[in-house]
C-alpha cells in the first residue's frame, strides 16, 4: 500500500482513489503495484459487489503511466497494461468517476471499467502518435472492443482531443454531469448496482466480455446461466416481487 493509492470499502461498494494530483494522477511503479495488490484482494465473501475508481484533485482523473519512470526504465508499458488488464478482468462491475481531464493510459484505465461518468468541461487525448509511441496491442484491442474501429482510429492514429460532448458522442462516457453532482450520482449508481443479484450481474458481465472479444466459451456461458437459474438469489427475487418488497441477495 502507498499514500498515493487509497482504498476503502463502505458496505458493498469499494472505492479506489488515485491520489497523486500534483502530477495529474500519473501512475508510477509504487502506484501500479499498489493497485494490483488491491485488485487481487477483491475476492471472497467480504469483497465488494462494485468498485468505483476515481482521481484526486479537480483537474485530471489520470494521465496514464509516469513518463519519468517510463523514460528511466523503472517501469514498463507492460506493467501498466497488466494493471489495466487486471482491472478489466474483475468479476464485479466497475465504475470510473472521471473528475477531470483524462490523458494517455488514463483513457485505457477508464475504458477498463464497465461504466464511466464524466464532468462537464473535461478533455480527453491519447498523445501516443504525437510522441512516436505505438500503443500496446492489448490496449489497442481494448479501444477497438469498447469504442469501435472508427473511434479507436480517431483517438490513437489522429491523437484527436475530445471535449466532454465528444467523449459522450463516441461512447467513451456513459453519463455527463456537472462537477458538483459527480460524487452523489456515482454513489447512487454504485449502490444501485450493489443491490442487484451479484451472481446474475457477474455472469452477464462475463458473457458480455466474451461476446465483445469474440472468444465466448459457450459451455461456460451456459453453466453461468444455469447457476443463476438454480440459485437461491433467483428464488429470493421471485419472492420479493410477489411480496412487494426489496430483495436481499446473498450471491448464491
Amino acid at each position: 500500500m502507498t499514500d498515493t493509492i487509497h482504498y476503502q470499502q463502505n458496505g458493498q461498494v469499494g472505492r479506489l482513489l488515485l491520489n497523486v494530483p500534483a502530477r495529474h494522477n500519473a501512475l508510477g511503479g509504487d502506484e501500479l503495484y499498489a493497485i494490483r495488490d488491491i485488485l487481487a484482494g477483491l475476492h471472497g465473501p467480504n469483497a465488494p459487489r462494485v468498485l468505483v475508481v476515481s482521481g484526486a484533485g479537480g483537474k485530471t482523473f489520470c494521465a496514464g503511466a509516469s513518463l519519468a519512470e517510463l523514460n528511466s526504465g523503472r517501469i514498463s508499458g507492460e506493467l501498466f497494461q497488466e494493471t489495466t488488464d487486471q482491472l478489466a478482468a474483475l468479476a464485479i462491475p466497475t465504475v470510473a468517476a472521471i473528475n477531470g481531464n483524462v490523458f494517455g493510459g488514463g483513457v485505457e484505465l477508464a475504458l477498463s471499467c464497465d461504466f464511466r461518468f464524466g464532468v462537464e468541461g473535461s478533455r480527453l487525448r491519447v498523445p501516443a502518435a504525437a510522441i512516436g509511441l505505438c500503443y500496446p496491442v492489448g490496449g489497442i484491442q481494448r479501444f477497438v472492443q469498447r469504442l469501435g474501429v472508427s473511434a479507436a482510429k480517431r483517438l490513437l492514429l489522429a491523437a484527436e482531443t475530445l471535449d466532454c460532448q465528444g467523449m459522450l458522442d463516441i461512447g467513451f462516457l456513459d453519463f455527463r454531469l456537472p462537477r458538483e453532482r459527480l460524487d452523489d450520482e456515482v454513489t447512487a449508481f454504485a449502490e444501485q448496482l450493489a443491490s442487484l443479484a451479484p451472481l446474475a450481474v457477474q455472469s452477464m458481465k462475463a458473457i458480455i466480455a466474451g461476446v465483445a472479444a469474440g472468444s465466448l466459451d459457450a459451455g461456460r456461458a451456459d453453466a453461468l446461466v444455469a447457476q443463476c437459474r438454480d440459485s437461491a438469489d433467483l428464488q429470493e427475487g421471485f419472492a420479493a416481487q410477489k411480496e412487494k418488497r426489496a430483495p436481499h441477495f446473498v450471491g448464491r
